[in-house]
């Protein structure tokens, strides 16, 4: 995990150079770094803030006053560079040729680490049921009109809501759905889609698959995430891209059920604690539960199954149904599976 506070890991005094470049130039230079990474500027004029972010990283600098100046480029909140800061030449930014040198070689070795250590590929958000699979139904009176209401439909419509927001953080991942409209796939046809993501070695996919509940008892609600249980045997290792002896393959089988087992716990309390940091005590969460559900159970990844509510619950599927619920319910995926990638990544 990141301190609190900075570690200075790199302390570089370098020269004053008198050549600068525009911010025009020095956006094409560290562009050509990487064409799937974008690069982004923003800076503050009233405080002489400014700061590049180069995929999920960041340089951050103070404007100089005068031309000449040196300053720090901190990078991450962990490294520390002193350079000849940018400065304002007439109105217009002007980024000496040091300090452009210093931005792309950093973002060009953090970008080669990222390439080489574990990342999260893809994201496999399967919304359940579909077609002429309604799930569960309930009936929803609101102000003397009765409406039916299906959990095919509120759980599509989370699973739109949240693609769009994984696509807009994360344009070097896949984001992909068994479902992006009302129709029906079997649970052996949205297996076999996560399972057919092809990736590096040092990458994985996470599935998760959305759902919502349903009880006899109608004052029953709150969320709850699913997970595979420990002791469940399966076949995970891809026979087709390794030809290992029968004894290895178990042994390497065995390592991967415990590792997607634990990731899958930890992808399961990180959005438990997603839904915690959206709906606090306003609605009650049921916990982290072992159930060996089909597509957890024969997804090759880490995978989790969540119950969003209880379509049997009136104020349950008051949220489900409201605008404003579900962005609520989005926020909260979409905050443990960050928080998630970012444990991951790390």
């Amino acid at each position: 995990m990141k301190s609190r506070f900075l570690k200075i890991l790199v302390l570089l005094i370098l020269p004053i150079s008198l050549c600068s470049v525009t911010l025009d130039e020095t956006l094409n230079t560290l562009s050509s770094i990487s064409n799937s990474e974008s690069v982004q500027f923003r800076w503050d004029p009233l405080f002489r803030d400014g700061v590049f972010n180069f995929g999920s990283h960041n340089g951050s600098f103070s404007v100089a006053s005068r031309e000449g100046e040196t300053g720090f480029l901190i990078i991450d909140n962990r490294e520390l560079f002193n350079v000849p800061m940018p400065y304002n030449n007439r109105g217009d930014l002007v980024f000496p040729e040091a300090f452009v040198s210093t931005l792309r070689d950093t973002f060009t070795r953090l970008h080669e680490n990222d390439a080489s250590g574990f990342r999260i590929a893809a994201i496999v958000i399967d919304p359940g049921h579909g077609g002429k699979d309604p799930g569960t139904m309930g009936n929803l009176s609101v102000n003397g009109r009765n409406t039916q209401i299906y959990e095919k439909d509120i759980v599509l419509r989370v699973g739109l809501a949240l693609r769009n927001r994984l696509i807009e953080t994360y344009p070097d991942k896949r984001i992909l759905m068994t479902r992006d409209t009302d129709v029906y796939k079997t649970l052996d046809q949205r297996s076999e889609m996560a399972n057919s993501v092809t990736v590096k070695d040092n990458e994985s996919v996470i599935f998760i698959s959305i759902h919502v509940n349903w009880g006899a008892n109608p004052t029953a609600r709150g969320y709850e995430v699913w997970h595979i249980t420990s002791g469940q045997r399966r076949s995970l290792l891809d026979t087709s891209r390794h030809n290992y002896s029968p004894d290895i393959a178990a042994i390497i089988n065995g390592m991967l059920e415990e590792e997607y087992t634990s990731e899958s716990i930890l992808l399961a309390d990180n959005i438990l604690s997603g839904f915690r940091q959206t709906f606090g005590s306003s609605v009650p969460s049921r916990g982290r539960k072992a159930n060996d559900w089909f597509v957890v159970r024969n997804s090759r990844m880490p995978a989790v199954l969540v119950e969003l509510g209880f379509i049997s619950n009136r104020e349950d599927a008051l949220l489900m149904t409201g605008e404003e619920g579900l962005q609520r319910y989005t926020s909260s995926l979409y905050n443990g599976i960050t928080n998630f990638i970012g444990i991951f990544e790390r």
